[in-house]
This record gives structure tokens, C-alpha cells and sequence, in this order.
């Protein structure tokens, strides 16, 4: 029993929900502007009447469409993909069949006819079915192509979220193994609890970037960086954590803050002969989760790192684009003889 993609969800929408309803009510009066001007040669009192009664027609028909649907909604999202589409078109011209009748019987009881069941009374109801069936027909074919259209772009957003993911290859890698080595033999247990980190955050490295992981979890990944780091830099690298007003249920993207440790280390920290101290800071404010990563420039900027920083500063800013789009930012600058990255996105609760 085939579904809409293969992905397990049904192409055919709610059909109650508040949407659903306003484009079905737009297309009924749309369909009827376009009957009127096809049956009036130009715009009198005679079009204007007959466009009030042909639009009160359409959204009488609309309106218990959206109602009828909405009852079988549960019945047609367990069906397939054809046969919750011949449900629905069976159901809508169900729906304009009893609506017509119903609407000419209602004509003769307000003397709007002279018979209760006039000549034309069979010619509207075949006309109303044929244009029923031909909205319905192209509506379920759009509500198709959406659909498609949807869960391809929401396939191509998770690939490009898994290679930007993939592209985060921390420089600390070897650094961090050479260091490890050294520790076997003179602090078993410390090098025991640094490999332990590494593996952590590598198994991190290698999650679904899809994801968000919890603000803990992050400072947690950050936090065995630093020991890390730590194991090859030792008293030149000082770290101070500044977190206020941050939900612990706060969601961000896994790996957001490691690059910009590691650039700041990188860039910042490792070139200075005395080293330096690292700042993070992390608050929240009117629903906005904000980061700043503050580190002492080099003492000849002509020796820092050459220009990698750019690299993962353009991916965490692609990653954050792709998760909340326009409502996240970052921005980088200098100032008070320290570079500054700053990061701020919405607080998204898990």
C-alpha cells in the first residue's frame, strides 16, 4: 500500500485545518468570478446578481467540502495514495450533487422559481459535476507536485546539512593523538579519560547532522575539547564559561560551539608566546539563545594561522541558515585587542 513519496507520510493534507479551508473558499470564488465574466458579455446589474448568487453557490459548496473531508480525514490518511484521491473526489462530487439539489429545492421555497424542479435544473447539475470533477482532479494533482516538491527540498536540505557536517575535520586530531601518546606511559589514567573525550566528540562528529542536540550536550562536547587541548597547550590556555539565563532544554545545532573553540585556539591562543584566556559566553534574551567566543589576538597578527578560520566560520553560518534561516545570525569583529564571534538563534526547546 503505497504512500504520496515513500517516506511514510500521505500527500493529502488536513483538510479541516484553518489553510486548507482559505484555499478552498479563494478557488470556489475564483471559479465563480470566472463563470460570471463567461456568461455575461459585460459588467451590469445583471453580471453583479448573477456573481453574488454563483459565488454564494460556490462557497456553500466549498465550505461543506472542507466539512465532509474533514470527517473522513482520518479514514483517507490510512487509505493509499489512490484510493484516498478517488475518496476525496468521490466525496466532493457527492457533496456539489447534494449541494445543487438542495440549492434549487431552496430556490422554489423562496419563489425564486416558478417550478421546484425547473428545465435547467438537470443541465446545472451536469455542468456543476463536470467542473467539480475537473477543480478536484487538478487540485489533488497540485496538492501531488507539493507535495514531491516538498520532501525533495526537504531531502536536499538534510543532504547539504550532512556533507557541511561531514566537512568539519578538527586540525586537533593529530595534535591530540601525539599528546595522548605521550601521557601512556607517565599518566595512564589521564590519557585513559583523554582518548574517552576524543571518541565522545567524534562520535558527534559522525551524528546526523539533521538534528539539534541539547545546549548541555554541547557544552559538555566543548568542555572535552578543552581537556583535549589542554593536554598539548597546558598552563597557556586558560578558559572562562559565562552562562546566564540559558534554558537547559535550549536546542542548537550539534557542533556549533568546537569550530569556533578550536579557531579561537588556533587563530588566537597558540600563536602567543604567554597564551591567553578563551571566553565563552551564553544567554538567553526575548527568545534568542546568544553566543559570543571571545580570544586575545596574536601578538604578531602576520604569524597567526593562515586563513582556515573562514572555512568553518562560512559552515556554521550555512548550518545555522539551514536550520532557522533568516532568524539566526552570526557576525565577527575585533575589539578591545580581542576577536569576538557572535552567534544568536532562536531558542528552539526540546
Amino acid at each position: 500500500m503505497a504512500k504520496a513519496s515513500g517516506d511514510g507520510q500521505h500527500f493529502l493534507p488536513d483538510f479541516g485545518s484553518l489553510k486548507v479551508t482559505v484555499r478552498m473558499v479563494l478557488l470556489a470564488t475564483i471559479v465563480a468570478a470566472i463563470i460570471t465574466i463567461g456568461r455575461n458579455e459585460g459588467i451590469d446589474e445583471e453580471a453583479w446578481q448573477d456573481l453574488n448568487l454563483l459565488t454564494g453557490y460556490a462557497l456553500i459548496l466549498s465550505l461543506f467540502s472542507v466539512l465532509v473531508l474533514k470527517l473522513f480525514s482520518p479514514l483517507i490518511q490510512r487509505m493509499t495514495v489512490v484510493g484516498g484521491s478517488l475518496l476525496v473526489l468521490l466525496l466532493s462530487l457527492l457533496v456539489i450533487i447534494a449541494g445543487t439539489e438542495l440549492m434549487v429545492f431552496a430556490l422554489y421555497d423562496f419563489r425564486l422559481t416558478t417550478e421546484r424542479w425547473p428545465d435547467w435544473h438537470y443541465s446545472l447539475l451536469i455542468r456543476s459535476i463536470l467542473i467539480g470533477m475537473i477543480i478536484s482532479i487538478l487540485g489533488l494533482r497540485y496538492l501531488l507536485v507539493a507535495h514531491r516538491a516538498d520532501m525533495e527540498s526537504r531531502a536536499e536540505q538534510e543532504a547539504r546539512l550532512q556533507a557541511l557536517q561531514s566537512r568539519i575535520r578538527p586540525h586537533f586530531l593529530f595534535n591530540s593523538m601525539n599528546s595522548i601518546a605521550s601521557l601512556t606511559r607517565s599518566d595512564p589514567a589521564r590519557a585513559e579519560t583523554a582518548l574517552q573525550d576524543l571518541a565522545d566528540l567524534f562520535r558527534v562528529l559522525l551524528a546526523d547532522a539533521r538534528k539539534l542536540v541539547p545546549i548541555s550536550a554541547e557544552r559538555e562536547i566543548s568542555r572535552q575539547y578543552l581537556e583535549i587541548e589542554k593536554l598539548r597547550l597546558g598552563e597557556r590556555l586558560k578558559v572562562s564559561w559565562h552562562v546566564n539565563n540559558v534554558p537547559r532544554s535550549a536546542l542548537i545545532p550539534a557542533l556549533t560551539l568546537q569550530p569556533l573553540l578550536e579557531n579561537a585556539i588556533y587563530h588566537g591562543i597558540e600563536p602567543r608566546f604567554q597564551g591567553g584566556t578563551l571566553r565563552i559566553e551564553l544567554w538567553g534574551e526575548n527568545e534568542s539563545l546568544n553566543i559570543m567566543i571571545s580570544n586575545p589576538l596574536p601578538d604578531i597578527p602576520k604569524h597567526a594561522h593562515g586563513k582556515g578560520n573562514k572555512i568553518a566560520m562560512s559552515n556554521i553560518r550555512l548550518r545555522l541558515s539551514s536550520h532557522f534561516g533568516d532568524a539566526a545570525d552570526m557576525q565577527s569583529f575585533q575589539e578591545g585587542g580581542q576577536y569576538h564571534v557572535k552567534l544568536k538563534m532562536p531558542i528552539v526547546r526540546g
